[in-house]
Parts: C-alpha cells; structure tokens; sequence
C-alpha cells in the first residue's frame, strides 16, 4: 500500500459569470509530510484562485494503487473497494485482504472497466467488495524537492 495525503482546498475563484465564487475542492498528493503537501497543494491550485486560499483537513489515506487516464471524458475519481484472495499453501485456507484503489472514469462501469483491464497484470485473485464516487478532483504524484 502507498501512503497518499488527501485534503481539501478552500478558495475564491471567478465563475463563468464573472463574479467570485467560493469553492472546497478535494485533492490527492503524494507527499512525505503535510508541510510538503501543503506547498504542492499552494502551487498546483493558486493559480486558479482569487482572494483567500486555505488548505485544510489534510489526513493520510492509502491506496494500493492509484489509476489515471489522458481521457478527456473521465472526469471523476472512484475508490473501489477490494478483497485479494490468497490461499495459505500449509493449510489451505484462502485468506482475503483489503485493499482501496482510486480509479479515474467517466462513471461507475466505465471506472471498472479500467480497473480489471490495469489488475489484469497483477495476477491476483480479487473480489470487488464496493465502489464509491469521491468528491476528488485530481492527483498530484510525487516530486523531488528543488534544490
């Protein structure tokens, strides 16, 4: 599993009307602390801001894996839940594990369509155990620091 920071992002940003809109937004970083979290989320997202910019409720999450995708239309992040099935080779016994991957789709069929054809290279066994839509609006990966 990796470890991912999730928070959100408060802002003011001009709507299509023109006037200020006041907006939460949700994001994903991976980063190695909140204090670098928080600089990703500062230069990733003020551009786009107007006014007040706050960064808040940062908390660690974790995901086995994290699938993202160039198409246009897939505008949303889903959090499918998972049981990976495993067989004890002394006892027999099949032994399920939990995990959460965050899937980039246009909706829920079009999100699991991507999911099983990305785990098809894990050759493991798996059970989907739930799907979630997630208010997150985009992933930012790791970058080393400048130096």
């Amino acid at each position: 599993m990796k470890e991912y920071i999730e928070s959100n992002v408060k802002y003011e940003r001009a709507a299509e009307n023109g006037a200020l809109k006041r907006v939460t937004e949700r994001y994903i970083v991976e980063a190695l602390n909140f204090t670098e979290a928080e600089r990703r989320l500062m230069e990733e997202v003020s551009p786009f801001a107007s006014g007040e910019f706050n960064v808040w409720d940062m908390k660690r999450v974790q995901y086995m894996e994290i699938f993202e995708t160039d198409d246009e239309s897939a505008d949303k992040f889903f959090k499918v839940r998972i049981s990976i099935i495993t067989v004890d080779e002394e006892s027999g016994k099949e032994r399920r594990t939990a995990a959460a991957i965050l899937v980039q789709g246009s909706d829920i069929p079009n999100a699991l369509e991507r999911m099983r054809e990305q785990m098809k290279s894990y050759m493991l066994d798996f059970d989907i155990v739930g799907v979630a839509d997630t208010k997150i609006m985009d992933v930012y990966h790791y970058q080393s620091p400048q130096k």
